[in-house]
């Protein structure tokens, strides 16, 4: 398993720091030696404690996805949380079905193309740091909607949408760009959701309470 390369900085900061306090506490207390063994075992130990957070928060698994041009995969880790028609007046501007997976802090943050395509539209939106959960966070929050084409014309959206730690969301597609359904389009720091809008006719295979893989599990089939 490897580290995502967003979170390299985060790795390094993190580092700094917790050895900045460590020296800090040794040399403060350089003439208490009993005190400083403690406190700098204290500093040490949380320390330790968040730089594995860290690590398994930006950690990147090898994925194999079972690339089917009638199949629409996971585009994120998570629970579902929301299964239901809605209107998406984004860009699609129909009814659609909506699958919400919410990403806690422990799960894979990597963001992966639920079908292949061409991207059609990619937009980002300032916004609210509502909690992903919240049923206005989908349209108020900080998102980035993205959708893609398929070779017979089908649209998926899928959009990702920073929570209340969430701070930053990447993506690495623009418009106009060809994508293959499993690979990495993007990824979010700090727990949030991932939105996918996917036609009527397409049958959801998920329920809500699922676990489903990003990069693997088919949530829907057309």
């Amino acid at each position: 398993m490897s580290i995502h390369k967003e979170g390299f900085k985060t790795i390094f900061l993190v580092l700094i720091v917790f050895t900045a306090l460590y020296l800090g506490v040794s040399w403060l207390l350089a003439d208490n030696a009993e005190l400083s063994k403690i406190i700098s075992n204290i500093v040490l130990g949380i320390g330790l404690v968040i730089f594995i957070i860290v690590l398994q928060f930006f950690r990147n698994p090898t994925r194999t996805t079972p690339k089917n041009v009638n199949h629409i995969i996971a585009p994120a880790d998570g629970k579902v949380v929301v299964i239901e028609e809605v209107d998406e007046p984004e860009f699609l501007k129909t009814r659609c079905k909506q699958i919400s997976i919410f990403m806690s802090p422990f799960n894979v943050h990597v963001n992966r193309n639920p079908v292949s395509g061409v991207v059609e539209f990619c937009k980002y939106h300032a916004g609210k740091y509502l909690v992903a959960w919240h049923p206005k966070s989908s349209t108020e929050n900080e998102r980035t909607s993205i959708a893609i084409k398929t070779s017979d014309g089908k649209r998926v959206l899928f959009r990702q949408i920073a929570g209340a730690l969430a701070r930053r969301i990447v993506w690495y597609v623009k418009e106009g760009t060809p994508v293959e359904q499993g690979e990495e389009f993007g990824f979010i720091k700090f727990g949030s959701r991932v939105d996918i809008f996917i036609p009527l006719e397409a049958k959801v295979l998920v329920k809500i309470g699922d676990k489903p893989v990003g990069g693997e599990t088919v949530i829907a089939e057309w």
